[in-house]
């Protein structure tokens, strides 16, 4: 029987809830909303602040082990991260789960793009993230710009005419 986080993500894949027709969609980040803070670890120990990045143009992925499009996205969000390399910070934020299963997940797949847990769901919610995967691109200003619901191809032309417009 699958657990609720799985039923959830078979009915976001179908289209049922809310955001799903939305995917590979950028639109641009709401005016009025400030940006939220992002200050965590990551996998290896090391603090990561949004607000050190300032410069740097920064992608930063909602997702989760238990999200299809979330792992389907995840070769293309770590061949963009060695394409990019300095030019920008790709953050993968995973969402409310076990860190050992995080480690695990990171091991298998032989990702190293920098994964930072957010086992309570704290940074999640403070985004006001809902639709798995999200990703957020910032500008190299400190600027919000877009805000993607659904898996997306980085390596991909749309993509990377958002990337673009970041600077960095």
């Amino acid at each position: 029987m699958p657990t609720r986080r799985q039923a959830l993500a078979g009915l976001l894949l179908a289209g049922a809830l809310p955001g799903a027709g939305a995917q590979n969609v950028s639109r641009p980040w709401p005016g009025s909303q400030a940006l939220p803070l992002l200050a965590a670890t990551d996998l290896n120990g090391q603090p990561w602040d949004l607000a050190a990045l300032r410069g740097r143009a920064v992608l930063i992925n909602f997702w989760a082990t238990w999200c299809a499009p979330c792992k389907e996205e995840m070769p293309a969000l770590q061949t963009l991260a060695e394409l990019e390399g300095e030019r920008l910070a790709v953050l993968a934020v995973n969402v409310r789960e076990p860190l050992p299963r995080v480690r695990r997940y990171v091991r298998s797949s032989g990702l190293t793009l920098t994964v930072l847990p957010d086992p309570k769901g704290t940074i999640t919610d403070a985004w006001g993230i809902k639709v798995f995967p999200t990703t957020v691109l910032v500008d190299a200003n400190g600027r919000p710009r877009h805000i993607i619901r659904g898996a997306v191809d980085w390596t991909g032309e749309p993509a990377l005419s958002w990337i673009k417009t970041l600077g960095g």
